[in-house]
Parts: C-alpha cells; sequence; structure tokens
C-alpha cells in the first residue's frame, strides 16, 4: 500500500466510511503514511469538512490552513460545550426556569474557552439537530445557550451601529438588528432582506414599463438608503429605488411616510404628501392625517425622525406588546428582550430601567451584579426613586443570602403513606377529561398546595373530591403549565409528544408512549419511573395470548 502514489492514498484515505480515529491510526504505522496525513494535507481537510459542514463559510478556498489543528481546536470547543451544557441541569434544575442567570453564567464559562465563537454555536446547533426525541435536556439547554449568545453578538453589532454618525446610520440596518435580537435562532440577515426588497422593486419596474415607458421611476440612478417601520421596512426602501425619496413621520398612534411636492429643503407641512403604508400606500394631506386618529395635533408631529427615534418607536411597540402579554415566560421574553434594547439605544430612561429592575425581581433572575448595578445607576440618575430602590435593593440582597444556602428539594417516596392515593407518576401522557387537552405529568402532590383564592377560583371545591385529592403538575401542549387534579385526568389512549418549551427541563427522552425523567427528576421523584414503566407496559404494551410470556 506504501508503494501507491500520493494522490492514490489520500484518495483511499477521504473515503467517507473512515474516521479521525481511523486517520490517526493509518499516520501512526509508518513514517510514509504519516506524510501523506500531514496536518495542511487533503486528508485531514477532508475530515474535518465531513465532520463540521456548516464551518466551511469560515474558511475561504485555495487558501492553506492547518487543518489537524482546526480540528484539534473543534473537537475540544465540542468536548467543553457539551460538558458544559451537561452540568446546567444538575446546578440550576430547582431554579425558577427563566434564561437570565442560567446562560448568564454558562456564557461566561464558554466565553472562557478562549475559542471562536462559531465553535461554539456550531456544536450548539449540531446538539440541537440531533435525534429528535431524545437527549431532550441536553437541548433545552444547548437551545437557551445559543439564544444567550446570538443576543450577546446582535446587541454588540446594535452598539456598534448606533455609535456611527446619523448619516451612516441605515434604518433597515437597525431594524433588522432588532428583529434578529427578539428572534435570535431565526436566520435573518440584511442582505436577504435586501434582496427581497430589489425583487419587489424590479417586479414595479417591470410594471410601469407595459403601463407608463416614461415614468421617471424607470430612469433613477438613485442609490439605496433604508428607513423602515413594518410595513413601511417594504414601502420605503422599494420607493427609494425607484427614485420616490420618502421620511419617517412620528404621528402619534399610527406611523406614516411623507413625500415633498416642492423642491427638498421644505419644512411647510402642507408642501408633502402622507403616505399611510398600513393603509395600502393611501395617500393623504396633512389635515385628512388627523382624521386617522380623531383629534387635531401640532406641526412637530409632521416632523421626520431620526433612525434612533425611528428604532425607539419599533422597540416601544414591542415593550406595549410584552407589557399586554398573558404573563407566560413568551411575554416576559418579548418584555426582557425589548427592554434590552430600549436601554441600548436610550439606557438613561428611569422609568424602563426601574421596569426592568422589577422584572428581574419579579423572575426571581437575580443575575446579583446586574441587578445591583441597574438600581444603582437608577439611583444616581434620579434620586427621587430612593424609595423604590431601596426596596428592591433590600430584598435583592436578601435574595443573594438564601441562594448561599439553599434548601435541599423535598423528595417524593410513592411508599411514603401520605402518598397512598396518588395513582399516576412523572412522565404519563395525560387528557383531561372536561377541558380535553393533552399534557405530560412533571410533579404531584397527594393533595391541592395552591391557596383558598386559587381553590375558589378554579372552583375545586365543586369537584366530587374537592382539593384533598392528589394534584399533578403537567404541561399542556398548547405551551401552558396547568395543576390538574386527579379525577379530571385519564391516561391518553394513544400517547403523543407533547409540544411544550419546557419539557427538556424535566425529560430527557420521548420513548414513544411516555417521556423518560432525567436524572434531576428522578432525584425528586425516585420511585416513579418503575411505575411509569409498570403503567405504560400495563396500558400500551399488553401481550396477545399467544405471543409467549
Amino acid at each position: 500500500m506504501t508503494d501507491l502514489p500520493t494522490e492514490l492514498l489520500e484518495h483511499i484515505l477521504c473515503f467517507p466510511v473512515l474516521q479521525h480515529i481511523d486517520i490517526c491510526n493509518v499516520s501512526c504505522c509508518c513514517k510514509r503514511l504519516h506524510d501523506v496525513c500531514h496536518g495542511r494535507g487533503k486528508v485531514w481537510g477532508n475530515q474535518y469538512k465531513l465532520r463540521w459542514p456548516r464551518l466551511q463559510r469560515f474558511y475561504r478556498p485555495n487558501e492553506s490552513w492547518d487543518w489537524l489543528s482546526e480540528y484539534r481546536a473543534r473537537h475540544k470547543v465540542g468536548t467543553q460545550i457539551r460538558r458544559t451544557v451537561e452540568s446546567i441541569s444538575k446546578r440550576f434544575f430547582t431554579e425558577v426556569p427563566c434564561v437570565g442567570q442560567v446562560l448568564g453564567d454558562s456564557f461566561a464559562e464558554i466565553e472562557s474557552l478562549g475559542m471562536p465563537e462559531h465553535f461554539c454555536e456550531d456544536e450548539l446547533l449540531f446538539i440541537l439537530n440531533s435525534d429528535k426525541r431524545k437527549n431532550l435536556t441536553l437541548k433545552y439547554y444547548a437551545k437557551k445557550i445559543l439564544y444567550f449568545l446570538r443576543q450577546q453578538n446582535i446587541l454588540r453589532s446594535l452598539k456598534s451601529f448606533l455609535e456611527r454618525p446619523a448619516e451612516q446610520q441605515s434604518a433597515l440596518e437597525g431594524a433588522v438588528l432588532v428583529d434578529r435580537y427578539c428572534n435570535p435562532l431565526v436566520d435573518i440577515t440584511l442582505s436577504s432582506i435586501s434582496a427581497q426588497l430589489d425583487e419587489i422593486a424590479e417586479k414595479v419596474k417591470k410594471m410601469l414599463r407595459l403601463k407608463n415607458p416614461s415614468h421617471p421611476s424607470l430612469h433613477s440612478t438613485q442609490g439605496w438608503e433604508f428607513e423602515p417601520l413594518s410595513v413601511s421596512c417594504v414601502y420605503t426602501p422599494a420607493s427609494f429605488k425607484l427614485g420616490v425619496r420618502l421620511e419617517p413621520v412620528n404621528f402619534p398612534n399610527h406611523f406614516l411616510l411623507r413625500w415633498c411636492q416642492k423642491p427638498q429643503g421644505s419644512e411647510d407641512i402642507f408642501d408633502f404628501v402622507y403616505i399611510d403604508a398600513f393603509g395600502k400606500g393611501k395617500q393623504l394631506t396633512a389635515k385628512e392625517c388627523e382624521y386617522l386618529i380623531g383629534h387635531q395635533v401640532t406641526a412637530d408631529y409632521y416632523s421626520a425622525i431620526s433612525t434612533n427615534e425611528l428604532l425607539l418607536r419599533m422597540v416601544g411597540n414591542l415593550l406595549n406588546i410584552g407589557k399586554r402579554g398573558e404573563g407566560n415566560e413568551k411575554s416576559y421574553q418579548l418584555l426582557r428582550d425589548s427592554l434590552d434594547l430600549y436601554l441600548t439605544i436610550n439606557p438613561d430612561n428611569v422609568q424602563y430601567l426601574l421596569l426592568q429592575a422589577r422584572l428581574y425581581f419579579h423572575l426571581g433572575i437575580m443575575a446579583r451584579k446586574e441587578v445591583l448595578d441597574i438600581l444603582q445607576h437608577i439611583q444616581a440618575l434620579d434620586p427621587s426613586q430612593h424609595g423604590a430602590v431601596g426596596y428592591l435593593v433590600q430584598h435583592t440582597l436578601e435574595h443573594i443570602q438564601h441562594k448561599k444556602h439553599p434548601a435541599a428539594p423535598e423528595v417524593k417516596l410513592r411508599s411514603s403513606p401520605e402518598h397512598a392515593e396518588v395513582q399516576y407518576s412523572v412522565g404519563l401522557i395525560m387528557k383531561h377529561k372536561r377541558s380535553g387537552y393533552n399534557c405530560v405529568i412533571y410533579g404531584w402532590d397527594p393533595k391541592c398546595t395552591m391557596n383558598q383564592e386559587w381553590i375558589t377560583t378554579m372552583r375545586v371545591n365543586l369537584l366530587p373530591n374537592g382539593p384533598q385529592q392528589p394534584f399533578y403538575n403537567v404541561l399542556v401542549q398548547d405551551g401552558t403549565c396547568r395543576y390538574a387534579a386527579q379525577e379530571n385526568l385519564e391516561p391518553h389512549s394513544a400517547p403523543m409528544e407533547i409540544g411544550h418549551p419546557e419539557v427538556g427541563r424535566y425529560f430527557s427522552e420521548f420513548a414513544n408512549s411516555h417521556y423518560a425523567a432525567n436524572e434531576e427528576l428522578q432525584a425528586r421523584y425516585p420511585e416513579d419511573t418503575g411505575v411509569t414503566l409498570g403503567t405504560v407496559r400495563r396500558l400500551y404494551h399488553r401481550l396477545s395470548p399467544d405471543s409467549g410470556s
């Protein structure tokens, strides 16, 4: 074999069935094979590309790389990332399930590796794209770390964007950064948005060539400028591409665009046509604009606004949506993200700084130093907030002190006499008899532990067995968490996966007919695993009479 030409040996060693351990073994056989498998050669380059294809975009073609060193570095980062993600569940399972503290601490650990961030992200994506039904806990935390990791990068890009001179700030770029920050797991890029706007402008030109070949837009040489907000994000740059210069107008309760009919530079509000992009591009006079809101406004509301003001209005809309949310994880996440964005653009807004501190306190996030820094900043900006700041500081310090001596989690044994009436176990997929929803059990109590107000509101007293029966914590298919009475639950006749975002926090695998509890949930309910398997066998895996044992 060693007598074969180098090119043929490389071709053989690049065969897809060979893995890195095989190449290592081959290179140890003799000097000839060791030289063929050198770090900058084709063999290790092929191994790298086979194992981590997503990383190829970071390497320029026809450029020499030490592929063996790159392989070792990527492998090392992957091992460390996986070890870090695996450790999170053990450390934070008893915490309130929120993003802040867990991801902050974990991100610091990842940063300390000193390796390229795209290696870290690639390993997290590798975890997320593995077998859909397995490693659910690993995926749960990998997703949260990736979310946080990308947000930190986007926030740095936004800060850099805001430091540019006003004339170099493309509002479309700012809007894309806002969108990416609120949806960091979705691949949104400025180039892809710009390409779509190019297509829209070309379609308009094509229509104009047929209907009005002399239209000035067909002969415009004006370049791109971007001034978007929602639908205006499409309307304005497409118009600019066609040579029509539009400006954003901060009209109250209704965002408008304006186009000057007179020579550029006029500030007379009656020299402009106002465009309602949300109203299918309807053109309005200054007086007609007032009909949109039902009252008269001053001339100041018709003036154009800066990119920063535009982004603040956009983020302010997101803040209002988060405030009006249903108090679930999704609305809290939007509120947190929009507060982060607003305070990045306008860091000295006392009202929103105080809201951010209260939100962190409410969610129990308590990234200790971060919350105290926010409160200290509020006090420096507005000493009149001393009472609210003092209250939050006191309770934050109490929380920190409490976390130094955490209480041991309660272990619930089914064999205990007080748990004799508990029929179901964690991991079972259930159906609610009255409401009809599908769910999975992740906890139980021998009787209802909620306060009297909740019991009255939920009409628990009207149930035949009232609150003195076992109650179950369940993750529901619609994304909610509920507390259900035993008499209202029954095992599902056809078990299915439950599409709840918190499933991975409690379960490691979906095993076709039930969920397997992860190590942390098993430690809380050590006798439930056997009961769950027994119930599953009894309900779904009964053997036919002629099947043997």
